[in-house]
Formats: C-alpha cells, structure tokens, sequence
C-alpha cells in the first residue's frame, strides 16, 4: 500500500498539476513489491478527435528498476513505441548500466487492495507483423486466435501448458494495435502463468 499512495500523490499533485493515470486492474499479484526503483508515467491526453500518449520520465534513473505506470485507456499502437525507446535506452546505456534493474509494468490488484507489478524486461516488441505458423491473436475485443481459430482462455492455457517446451519456443504473441493497455495487462499475466521466457510479442 505505501507504493499505490506515493503513485497517487505524485499523480495528483506533480507539476503544481491534478494529474490521473488509471491503472489497469486485475484479480491477481504477480510482484507484490519493488524497491530501488525509479517512476515513469504515460498519460491519456487528448486532441481534438485525436488520443495521445504523453510521457513522463523525469525522475528515470537508469540504474534502478523502472516502474510504468501507464494509463489503461491508451492503446497500444500509442504505448508500445514509448515502451520500445524507453527499453531500447535502458538496455544501450554502459557506464551507469545495472544487469539486475527490471522493467514492471504496476496495476491494480482489485481483489487485495493492492498495488501490483508485472516484469517485462526480457520482452521484445515488434510493430510488424509475425511471419511464423504458430501465432497467438488477441484482438481488440479480448478474443482469443490460434493460428485463426478462435479459443477461451482456459483452451489456451490447457493447449500450452501441454506442448513440449522445444515448441513453446517457436509461439509468437499478437496483439490488435487498438487493444486498450487496460485489456493487454491482463493478457500479459495469463501468458506469464504460462512461463514462456524470452519472448517475442507482435503490435499488428
């Protein structure tokens, strides 16, 4: 709880400025606690007709874990790319570099009460389409597709968790670039379950 007051606090009063990030919810704590770590904020702005992603990233410090604190209504097409630079910065940098700082994506635990994170370090992202056979689809309204048939979540668990891990290797994760972040995060928790390392994800 002292983590989701501190978020709070910095968000109602940064900049002299009444700011808001809702976070993504879930029923479930992956990590239930961060330390040494450093905040980075994408907002939910908008323009006229048009939705922007505006980033936050004053108080980074490359050396500590970094915590994102992104606004669920955003969608992906809108938050990836900031997430790729901001990976993309961490894992270039050699003089202040940290092997063991992680990324984390926070959420709402709605069921404990609680602030939750989410690692996402060794996660690669790509704004292109996968070109493999075995490809797993989130669309934009939660729909799960594999390799075009559409399936529950409870069939796509069942389906990975049997395969041998020679094979899990080779899935490769869609996502709708208009998936909302909120809906994402709790896709990312089911393939987590999963233990898939090392993965490739697809904005497309």
């Amino acid at each position: 709880m002292k983590y989701f007051s501190v978020i709070i606090l910095f968000i109602l009063f940064s900049c002299g400025n009444k700011e808001a990030v809702l976070l993504p919810k879930s029923n479930v704590t992956v990590v239930g606690d961060v330390v040494d770590h450093s905040p980075i904020y994408i907002f939910f702005r908008t323009k006229g007709k048009d939705t922007l992603a505006e980033v936050n990233k004053k108080n980074e410090i490359i050396s500590t874990n970094w915590i994102f604190n992104i606004d669920k209504r955003l969608p992906l097409r809108l938050v990836i790319p900031e997430v790729i630079k901001l990976q993309e910065k961490k894992r270039s940098e050699v003089a202040h570099k940290n092997e063991l700082a992680e990324n984390y994506y926070s959420y709402a635990d709605s069921i404990g009460k609680n602030l939750a994170f989410l690692p996402f370090t060794k996660v690669v992202y790509k704004m292109k389409k996968p070109m493999f056979s075995f490809v797993v689809f989130f669309d934009k309204h939660n729909e799960i597709f594999v390799d075009g048939t559409s399936g529950s979540r409870e069939e796509l668990k069942q389906l990975l968790n049997n395969l041998p891990k020679d094979k899990l290797k080779k899935i490769r994760f869609r996502f709708d670039p208009n998936m909302s972040f909120g809906n994402y995060i709790q896709n990312e928790i089911l393939i987590q379950s999963l233990k898939i390392q090392n993965r490739e994800e697809f904005i497309f």
